[in-house]
């Protein structure tokens, strides 16, 4: 019997142009799954997140090294310098390319073309390359020209518009949810179109735009809209079909209260001391509980305000009921749950003098695991190694190439 790979993806090469966030997440997702991601970078500056602190990590000499924005998707990759920008960079690129699955770029629409990494010449290289485009809008449409950020998404998607108090103003999300969405459907359709190449060996260009995901993922906020017409609003932590849907305070802390069916509202009502509420016409169904959330809320509110939060969790767990709550990061970090689910990652580089800790992958996959073989690399750690195990390449020409600040 022929002994299974140790990761899903094992063999599967990718070369990642990709800056960043968006891209950078999606080639993470690949490489945890056990892919060769070959990350490259220009030999001045590297990816721009490096960059991109406070925080900093320090090296051990005490000197500032990479940001932790850098570390947190990064990881399981190998770190090359090349500039394309030179003739002999775009030429050591196009060596490369017969020799991988997949290239994840994020550039502006027409702006690798000028390199000869555009889809066209790429795919002349080889066609069996699964090509994955990310960018803020698109390569068609009137905007696909345009520079595009997660925080511009945001706006332009409408969900600042949905999000933040209904007296407030409009909200941009804590994290970017567009870039690491972006990140998610990159992943997905760039395993769906390598399962084609294995299958036909004919690569594809895959157009992915911030803004068409942003508003895929606009969920029952657009839905609702389109189906009626109406403008969606800000709720706070409300929710627009169900109630009661939202944080409550305690005597002590906040905490959130999630009930989606009459089953859940009736065993809360009972386990507050509203025994029989369920009863009551204005709210025996989710669709009188919406029309009828003020009332609602006033019953409720005043009884969840004489205990404290723990009382309240272990008594509404106790009820099958689903609340939690309002956890700072650090406490969200130190969730028995989020302990017990290795949901922190550590990992050590040689320069640096602390751990390197950051969010772990979520895969779970009982055959072929999430492997964390490396930590974020340094910039360029890996170009020589690679440069000669992959092109073939002399100490000799290196050493031309290094001198010529080409890598």
């Amino acid at each position: 019997m022929a002994e299974k790979p140790k990761t899903a993806l094992n063999g599967v090469r990718v070369l990642d142009l990709s800056r960043v966030l968006a891209g950078p997440s999606a080639t993470q997702i690949l490489a945890d799954l056990g892919a060769e991601v070959i990350k490259v970078e220009q030999p001045d500056r590297g990816d721009e997140t490096r960059h991109w602190g406070p925080p900093f990590y320090q090296t051990k000499d005490g000197t500032r090294s990479d940001a932790a924005y850098f570390m947190m998707v990064n990881r399981n990759k190998s770190s090359i310098c090349v500039d394309f920008s030179t003739a002999d960079g775009q030429r050591l690129l196009h060596s490369l390319l017969p020799q991988c699955d997949i290239l994840v770029e994020n550039f502006r629409t027409g702006h690798l073309a000028r390199f000869g990494l555009d889809y066209e010449t790429v795919h002349a290289i080889n066609p069996k390359l699964v090509y994955c485009s990310i960018t803020g809008f698109g390569h068609t449409g009137p905007m696909a020209d345009r520079a595009g950020y997660d925080y511009l998404i945001q706006a332009m998607s409408g969900l600042m518009s949905v999000t933040g108090e209904s007296d407030g103003p409009p909200t941009k999300v804590g994290i970017a949810i567009s870039d690491l969405v972006t990140g998610l459907y990159a992943s997905t359709g760039v395993l769906a179109a390598l399962h084609h190449a294995k299958q036909t060996g004919q690569g594809q260009h895959i157009d992915l735009a911030l803004l068409d995901c942003q508003m895929a993922i606009m969920s029952n906020q657009a839905a609702n809209t389109l189906a009626t017409g109406e403008e969606a609003k800000r709720m706070g932590t409300k929710h627009p079909s169900l109630a009661p849907y939202q944080v409550f305070e305690t005597s002590d802390a906040p905490v959130v209260i999630a009930v989606g069916t009459n089953g859940q509202f009736e065993r809360l009502c009972a386990a507050i001391g509203l025994d029989g509420l369920h009863e009551d016409a204005r709210f025996a169904t989710g669709a009188a509980r919406v029309e009828n959330r003020q009332a609602l809320e006033s019953l409720i509110a005043p009884c969840i305000g004489q205990r404290p939060l723990l009382c309240w969790i272990e008594a509404l767990a106790a009820a099958n009921v689903p609340c939690g709550p309002v956890n700072t990061m650090s406490e969200a970090m130190n969730e028995p749950q989020i302990i017990e689910r290795d949901m922190i990652e550590t990992m050590h580089r040689a320069d640096i003098a602390q751990p390197i800790r950051v969010p772990a992958s979520p895969l779970r996959l009982g055959e072929t695991p999430v492997d964390v073989r490396r930590a974020p690399p340094q910039l360029g750690a890996d170009t020589e190694a690679v440069l000669r195990e992959l092109l073939n390449l002399s100490e000799i020409d290196i050493a031309r190439l290094r001198k010529a600040k080409i890598i």
